[in-house]
């Protein structure tokens, strides 16, 4: 075996002292107690690990380029479904959607990304089957690296636990996180304002329980930040702070859903039902309860229905235009046609989101459920 070249050989020994350095940081936060009084040297621990892991995501960056997967996004939404290998994705694809993705006995069936279609009340959801990850995803074992990135420019997440390896939950979980995605968290309110000089400067509109100025000011630090203005909106804590800071996380709803429970009994089925407290319970392979995962797939991704009437004529509320709570007129344009929002006059709204009917109203104007829309271009 040929020796390896000095500059290999200073890679290596990089990437395995900054792994190291986080082994004995994470182990030193393991055996210490969060207090008010060890506050500040576990904020300042955190925010080293958190250096060191962009770091050596940054040199890792800079390696050989890997083949990512490819997926066109269609439909109102976007959901992707996560789980250790064999632990049926496919099966439970198959079952949601028109698609065909193969279904074996075996771990690693599934070798690229499938999409199928759910439609549901009117809304038409792809849903992609990916690769199964396992421990070290994030790092880049087996193909998790890539699949974790197409999970960051999906909608939704489906987590997919198998009752035989209820362990899987906390692994992929660890692994979502490492990979700078947060479901069913809200991005924290928190403005930061670099300036040339002036120090660290902290405005709050609420009382933070666990992070004083000085925590706050020292994890600033670590993280490159030595002059700006932080104004804080919402209760947060040190892992908070770091996200906000680093600004490269990506928030989505999920789901955590629990496969194959026609092989245990009721007592099995209770006791993890308490220990991983699912959103819904399944068996894919039996068709159980997959009409209320259709449910829950809906509510989760906060879709609401708008209805669009020409001047006139009746609305027509055989047919809804699906959006994302929060979407406003200018997003329903952009939907209808590119051309709508150059073209945009002004609207006219019946519903829950005017103050009458027929209300006049900008492209700016939050929509709600149920509305119905008139739209006036030039």
């Amino acid at each position: 075996m040929p020796a390896k070249k000095p500059k290999e050989e200073a890679v290596e020994k990089k990437k395995t002292s900054n792994f190291d350095r986080i082994h004995e940081l994470e182990d030193e936060l393991g055996k210490m107690q969060y207090n008010k009084r060890t506050q500040f040297h576990y904020g300042l621990v955190r925010a080293k690990i958190a250096e060191l892991k962009r770091k050596e995501e940054a040199r890792q960056a800079k390696g050989p380029a890997t083949h990512g997967f490819s997926v066109r996004k269609t439909g109102d939404a976007t959901v992707i479904m996560v789980g250790f290998p064999s632990s049926g994705k496919s099966s439970l694809l198959n079952v949601l959607t028109n698609a065909n993705s193969p279904v074996g006995a075996y771990e690693f069936t599934t070798l690229s990304v499938v999409p199928g279609l759910l439609e549901y009340k009117n809304a038409k959801i792809q849903i992609l089957d990916v690769p199964g990850i396992v421990q070290g995803a994030a790092s880049g074992r087996g193909r998790g690296r890539e699949v974790l990135s197409v999970m960051q420019n999906a909608d939704m997440a489906i987590i997919l636990v198998d009752t035989l390896r209820p362990n899987a939950y906390e692994v992929i979980m660890g692994e979502v996180r490492d990979a700078h995605l947060r479901l069913n968290r809200r991005k924290p309110d928190v403005r930061i304002k670099k300036k040339a000089k002036g120090g660290i400067q902290i405005g709050k509109t609420v009382r933070l329980e666990n992070l004083n100025d000085d925590t706050i000011k020292s994890v600033a630090r670590e993280l490159g930040i030595s002059n700006a203005d932080i104004l804080i909106r919402t209760e947060i804590g040190v892992d908070e702070l770091i996200d906000v800071i680093q600004a490269n996380k990506v928030y989505l709803p999920g789901l955590t859903v629990l496969n194959k429970i026609d092989l245990i009994d009721a007592s099995r089925l209770d006791e993890l039902k308490r220990e991983l407290k699912p959103d819904v319970c399944i068996s894919a392979e039996k068709k159980v309860n997959i009409e209320q995962l259709k449910e829950a797939i809906f509510q989760r991704l906060d879709f609401i229905r708008v209805y669009c009437k020409e001047a006139g004529k009746k609305a027509d509320l055989d047919i809804p235009l699906i959006m994302r709570r929060g979407q406003t007129i200018r997003d329903m344009c952009n939907r209808l046609h590119r051309d709508f929002v150059m073209k945009f006059r002004f609207s006219k709204v019946w519903g829950k989101s005017a103050k009458f009917p027929g209300q006049i109203l900008m492209l700016n104007h939050v929509l709600e459920d149920g509305d119905i829309v008139q739209i006036h271009v030039k």
